[in-house]
Formats: C-alpha cells, structure tokens, sequence
C-alpha cells in the first residue's frame, strides 16, 4: 500500500507527473482503501522512454539468461502469494478461499507453465528449403489487464513479454491496482533490469489510449471488454502495431439427456456463478435437451438456492459481491430486463441477499423459458445470472449455440463420446469444455469472433510477442 500512489518506471518508484486522484474502495464494505494516481499520456511517455532503453539491451541477452530470472521471478512470486490473494480479496472480493487456490494460484500456474513452453521453443528453425527462421522479441508492448482476474490476466500477458526479451509497461485495471503493486515488486525483487518492466496506473481513455497510440509501441495486448477492444485496435491503426485482444463472451453450455445430468448441470450452475459470474468464459447459456429440461430445471434451482454469499473474508465456498457499484447497478438494471422481457425467474431475482445490505451483493439468479431474442440470452451481464432454454435435437443445439457475436469457449455435457467430438467440431469458439474438462495452466486460451484474437498461454502465447526473420543463404 506505500507505493499504491506511485508508478513503477525504470526500475524505480516515483512520484507520477499527474495529480489526478482516483478512491480504490473495498467492494464488501464500499470504504476506500486508498487512491491512485490516474497517469496521463506524460506519463505513460517516461513509462516508454524507459522500456525502449532497456529493450536495447534486454532484447540481446541469452535465452539462458532469462530463464534464471524466470526461475528467480517463481522463486519470489511463491513467497508473496498470500500477500497477493489478500490483495484481491480487499480490491475486487473475491472470496479469499478462491483467491488463494485461483486468483494469486494463476501468478505461479502461468510462470511455471511459460518457463516449460519457453525451455521448448526452438529460437531458430531450419526449414526444409534451407531457409532459417529466427524468432525475435517484438519490442515495447503496452499491457492492458482487467479487475475480475487481476493477476491471471498480468501474470499471461507479463510473463511472456520478459520471456521472449520484450519490455513492457502494464495498466492494470484502475480498480485493482493492489494486486498489481504487489505485483511490480515481485518483479523488482526477482531481479529484472531497470525499464524492462513498467506499471503505470490509469484509465483507458488516458493511458490506455496513449499506450496504443504511441508510436514507440510495438504491440498492444488487452484484456476487457469488446467495447474498449475496439477502441484500441482503432487507436493502434495508424502506427499498425501488433494487437491482440481477450474480450468478451456469452458462453452456450449444451446438455444433452445422455449425460450424468445431476453432477453435470449442478457442476455447471456453480460454475456460472463462480467469482461472482464475472468470468469471460462462465457458461451462462444453458441448452437443455427437451427430454431432460424439467428434470434440469429442478437440480440447477436446488443447486442455485444453496449457493452462499457472503464476506469474501471468510474462508469458504461462498461467493462474493460484485467488484463495485457501476457493475452492481449494470446487473441489477439487466435483471429488470429479463423480467419485463417475460423470462420466468427460477429463482433469485432482483435486489441483495437478505442480510447483505452493505456491500455491491447480488443475489444468485436463474432465468428459464427464455428466448434466443432476448436481452439475458444474448448480452454478457457479468454477474451470477444464468438464463436456461430447450432445445428439440443436436442440430438445433449447435444453431443456437452459434448464434452469438462471441466466441470465447463452449461448454458440453454429454455420455457419447462420438457426439463429443462430433458437436465440439461444429462449435464456434476457443476452447470447449467436455463433461467438465478444466482450462490447464500451458494451453492456449482465447475466442473466435469478437471475443477478441490471438492466443494467451503455452507456446502460441509466447509466438504472440514474437516476430519471424527468415534467413536466406546464398
């Protein structure tokens, strides 16, 4: 907290150029933690100064070389590991439990899992012409991260950029900037040169915008929602620098009668709600094989009437509120619209749980008997509301499984494992979750459509902060 308003530039603390204030509030309790300063484009030039000195010389050194800061960054994130999940559990709310086993987990499951995937990448091939392909660091990236997933999201975008001997500068989300001051001194105390990494605090249309419009940025990586992805991907055209996005997603989760319907749809509720519904990739569309929709209906109300809420700071399996009053009202107002738009309320509705009166609470929500036209159906709400349809056979749930703007990851529950091959094909999105298959710390993870481009994660995410040489002998 004694850095919080300060920026990390160069391989220093210092006293930003901008005066402008921004409370950081504790969204169980809606008391301020503490300010930030919000950075403008002064700023976020010195932040690129720095970066592109560095990158001179980091650039150059030895894959060896930066395996042992790896090694020596895994070394001393393990040691701030609880400091990082308390920090989520104040900024955001997740529920400290979670936070510990998921939230602060990601800052050593994505190092650990780079460190593998970098130790296998060949930074020279040979190919069957005789042409020789280098894979060289693309230079200073601007790192734009979220507040649902505070650290997994720097922890995927970071980590990779040092790997390959970029340099960076990180604007975390405005509204969690705890997790990642911690973070920055985890980077401090692991031993990278100075201007090699960066954090400057902001929002998007200050520093976010000023990072994608720099000219001395060669790469902007961005995770958030499709609204801003855009606005980014506009700013960065006129220098044409390299833009990946992770955005948004409304997620189909298709369940079939052949299924073990009571551990899968109850398995499947919970994951909805997990962090609170905000999660880019939560399966908030359920499609029901008709044969089994009422059968479901009753476990996912069974399943959602005993999902606790409760203070993030307990441990538990409880979930938390949401992370601040702008999405609690968003949520609360889209609940509304399901209601007036005729979708029948399973359970939840609108409003706080009882007894929760202070804190950005919401009530867990099912909607059923919805249609595919509806606002609930088709809008990213991004808060514990699942909406519930039938559907007559696998083609018509493919169809309507499909029928998104989204991309991001499908989920399937079903006893065939023919069909599980044959309907995962015909899914339109980056991952497909079978019969509960979790996402693995080294896979590749982003979406189709406009649930962004690129990959994070593995191999493919280290390609992403690359550029290709080729070599021609004569």
């Amino acid at each position: 907290m004694e850095n919080l308003n300060k920026f990390y530039i160069d391989g220093a603390w210092i006293t930003p150029q901008s005066r402008q204030m921004f409370a950081v509030l504790n969204p169980t309790t809606e008391q301020q933690l503490g300010e930030i300063v919000l950075g403008n484009s002064d700023d976020v030039d010195f932040a690129v100064a720095a970066a592109n000195r560095a990158f001179e010389t980091y650039s150059r050194t030895s894959k060896e070389h930066r395996l042992e800061l790896l090694e020596n960054l895994l070394e001393v994130t393990e040691k701030h590991l609880e400091e990082l999940a308390q920090a989520m559990t104040l900024e955001m709310g997740a529920p400290i439990t979670m936070s510990r086993e998921a939230q602060a987990d990601a800052a050593v499951g994505h190092l650990v899992a780079y460190i593998e995937a970098f130790k296998a990448q060949h930074q020279r091939n040979v190919l069957a012409n005789a042409d020789t392909l280098l894979y060289e660091p693309i230079g200073v990236c601007g790192l734009i991260t979220p507040w649902n997933w505070p650290i997994n999201q720097i922890a995927l975008k970071v980590i990779p950029a040092l790997a390959t001997g970029c340099t960076c500068i990180l604007k975390p989300s405005e509204h969690t900037p705890i997790s990642a001051t911690v973070y920055a001194q985890i980077i401090h105390e692991a031993g990278y040169p100075a201007g090699v990494f960066n954090l400057v605090q902001g929002d998007g249309p200050s520093v976010g915008s000023a990072l994608s419009c720099h000219p001395d940025v060669q790469m902007m990586s961005f995770t958030g929602s499709t609204r801003a992805g855009k606005a980014i991907t506009r700013d960065a055209a006129d220098t044409v620098k390299r833009v990946t996005l992770e955005l948004g997603g409304k997620s189909p989760n298709l369940v079939f009668a052949d299924c073990d319907l009571e551990a899968r749809v109850t398995a499947s509720v919970l994951e909805c709600f997990y962090n609170t519904g905000q999660s880019c990739d939560a399966p908030t569309r359920m499609l029901v094989e008709r044969s089994c929709y009422d059968q479901t209906l009753e476990i996912a109300w069974r399943v959602a009437m005993d999902q606790a809420v409760g203070d993030p700071c307990q441990e538990g399996d409880h979930i938390g509120p949401l992370f601040d009053q702008i999405q609690f009202d968003r949520v609360q107002a889209l609940i509304k619209v399901g209601i007036d738009e005729g979708a029948r309320v399973l359970c939840g509705g609108a409003g706080k749980p009882e007894g929760l009166e202070t804190g950005w609470f919401v009530r867990p929500t099912i909607f059923v008997d919805v249609t595919d036209t509806m606002r609930v159906t088709r809008e990213e709400i991004f808060g514990p509301v699942l909406v519930i349809m039938p559907f007559d056979d696998e083609a018509e749930a493919i169809k309507l499984a499909n029928d998104t703007s989204y991309g991001l990851a499908a989920y399937l529950q079903t006893g065939d494992a023919d069909r599980a091959e044959r309907v995962a094909a015909q899914l339109k999105a980056g991952a497909v979750h079978i019969n509960g298959g979790e996402f693995n710390y080294g896979s590749p993870f982003g979406g189709y459509r406009q649930s962004g481009n690129g990959r994070e994660g593995g191999i493919q995410g280290l390609e992403d902060y690359q550029e290709i040489k080729t070599l021609h002998f004569g």
